[in-house]
């Protein structure tokens, strides 16, 4: 469906700036794009605004923020771009890293102050890869809230958000310049906006099967957890347009989601000092990598499944995220007194979970590096009551897509720009390398909030 056309004539109606997507990306692209004085329509196939923002934890990292000085965390920009380089093995851009970590902080200043999100700080858990507290969220810890807030933002704004409108053309003119778009509703008719630029703000390819396959084929057989509406038709438009494209392999799993549930289950679980087991009792990896490429790990245990093993102290960390308290109302999270009980609720050998915490337990206790390369310095020792929540591995959404400029402008495979064509969120390349191991925890809503407000602000 999402494909390009040459005509002969202008759209009737007309505005500056055009986005498809009303995510995170879209809406934060909305709001800059009016304060600069533009005219502005968000196009958005949903019935109302959610996209896979709605789907997440809600949290972005920003480094040098206010709400980090007023806990006296010592962080900067440049400090979180080595963070992001370091955990994606130098892959990335390093001037869309440094665009990024520079431009995020105050933009959270800006939402708080201009549009009144209540954000704080996570300052109770380290996320894999950050060297300091930089997550930032709302009250509810939830992607609904933050998307039902930026809705809200661009509604007092004046922003029109029009929702069942399905993008499926790019509309050219004779010298293959965009000039608007044309939508469908869900009656099967159509209708075309025309635009002075266009923002494309609708995610990447991560529901589009074909797509995963091609790009990430370890992950082909993977719970999509992301938007359905995440078809790829940023990069299919691009590639028709000629332009350039970059790291397609990079996604974002998870190897924590309540299975059968299909709820989120925070990584605080295993930071904090919990561990994964196999069905047959059995650790198989190091969890505190990361729990993007902890996906795989999962999907490559007995019936695509694991165990995430917790105690009740870690259980009050993570209730602070809704997700989190709707599997234990969901009784996707177990509980017991002790091993016994644990084992008899989870339905694993005796023995071999017993090994496994012995094993856990001595690691902690000598603060050594374990046989899977897990260092557990610092790390609490479990204690009764445990916790256990039968788990699978799921693809969230990719990274890899569109390559931008500094100004969040398409560019084309000879590295020219497409002057009114813009791309932020997952259908721009963003900065976590080549594969999920290179992905920093929040990196998805960095790049939807932070080129969002570049994409927004550009000329």
């Amino acid at each position: 469906m999402s494909t390009i056309e040459i005509i002969d004539h202008t759209p009737e109606f007309a505005v500056d700036c055009l986005i498809i997507g009303a995510g995170a990306a879209g809406l934060v692209a909305a709001l800059s794009a009016i304060e600069n004085g533009e005219s502005v329509l968000v196009l958005e196939r949903d019935a109302v605004p959610q996209g896979s923002t709605a789907l997440s934890a809600g949290l972005v990292p920003a480094a040098g923020t206010r709400w980090q000085t007023a806990l006296g965390i010592d962080d900067t920009p440049s400090r979180f771009a080595d963070d992001i380089m370091h955990k994606a093995h130098d892959e990335p851009d390093a001037v869309l890293v440094k665009l990024v970590t520079t431009t995020i902080g105050p933009t959270l200043e800006w939402l708080a102050d201009r549009h009144q999100l209540p954000l704080s700080l996570v300052d109770n858990f380290t996320y894999p890869g950050h060297s300091r507290y930089r997550m930032h969220g709302l009250p509810s810890r939830a992607g609904r809230e933050l998307i039902d807030r930026l809705r809200t933002a661009a509604e007092a704004a004046g922003i029109d958000i029009l929702c069942d409108a399905h993008a499926t053309t790019l509309l050219l003119d004779a010298d293959r310049r965009i000039i608007g778009v044309r939508f469908m509703r869900p009656d099967g008719s159509s209708d075309e906006i025309g635009c002075r630029r266009l923002i494309l703000a609708c995610s990447g390819y991560g529901g589009n099967p074909a797509l995963v396959a091609r790009h990430i084929p370890q992950m082909a057989s993977a719970t999509y957890f992301g938007h359905v509406g995440n078809q790829g038709d940023a990069l299919n438009w691009g590639e028709q347009l000629g332009a350039a494209t970059r790291h397609l392999g990079g996604h974002q799993g998870h190897g924590s989601v309540a299975h059968p549930a299909g709820i989120l289950i925070s990584w605080a679980t295993i930071t904090e000092g919990g561990f994964q087991v196999n069905a047959r009792g059995e650790r198989f990896s190091n969890e505190a990598s990361g729990y993007s490429e902890q996906a795989a790990n999962v999907l490559a245990q007995p019936d695509g499944v694991a165990w995430t093993i917790f105690d009740a102290r870690i259980a009050g960390i993570a209730a602070q995220f809704e997700d989190f308290r709707n599997a234990v109302e969901h009784g996707a999270v177990l509980e017991a007194e002790d091993i016994v009980g644990l084992v008899a609720a989870m339905r694993v050998p005796f023995e071999a979970l017993a090994a496994t915490f012995a094993e856990v337990a001595t690691a902690k206790s000598e603060r050594h590096v374990d046989r899977f390369g897990r260092s557990f310095a610092g790390v609490p020792q479990l204690a009764p009551a445990y916790r256990a929540v039968k788990v699978t591995g799921a693809l969230f959404h990719t990274q890899g897509g569109l390559l931008i400029d500094d100004h969040a402008r398409v560019m084309r495979k000879d590295r020219t720009s497409i002057d009114n064509l813009f791309a932020a969120g997952g259908a721009a390349c963003g900065v976590s390398g080549a594969d999920a191991s290179g992905y920093l925890s929040g990196n998805g809503l960095l790049t939807a909030v932070a080129l969002g407000r570049v994409a927004g602000l550009a000329r």
